[in-house]
């Protein structure tokens, strides 16, 4: 399957979070091409700032897998990661992270570039403007 393919699954996900009016970032990790987790923000409902869509696939897939490394795995995510998931993300060892929009405001490569682990490739721009699209639409309709 293809980045996008995998991509509009974690765009599902983020449009679950919007029905539930979380900030719609969606998240899915792919092993030897299959789905093997699928989150979204949750920190509203959870009233927990770690809830990220990132943070809560990383826990389920690692729970599926049975071991906190996912070296095989790759994270499709609609927007940039945070520092925080990046710093998660380090540790897992994973192998890619593909995501949609640029975070300009809060994303890993403005205040910690060098957090990923040296062999994790990271990708960005992959359906950028329907990831960006539906943020924008859920930040006009808060103010």
């Amino acid at each position: 399957m293809s980045d996008e393919y995998y991509m509009k699954k974690a765009l599902q996900e983020a449009k679950e979070a919007l029905k539930i009016g979380e900030v719609p970032i969606g998240a899915v990790i792919v092993c030897n091409d299959s789905i093997i987790a699928k989150a979204h923000n949750m920190t509203q409902h959870l009233t927990d700032v770690t809830a990220h869509a990132e943070m809560q696939a990383i826990t389920a897939a690692s729970d599926l897998l049975g071991g906190k490394y996912l070296s095989e795995c790759t994270l499709y995510v609609t927007i940039e990661p945070c520092v925080m998931c990046a710093g998660a993300l380090g540790w897992t060892h994973i192998k890619r992270i593909v995501y949609g929009a640029k975070d300009p405001k809060k994303g890993y490569h403005i205040f910690a570039p060098k957090v990923l682990h040296p062999k994790t490739e990271c990708i960005g721009g992959i359906m950028e403007k329907e990831c960006s699209q539906i943020l924008t639409a859920f930040f006009k309709k808060k103010r």
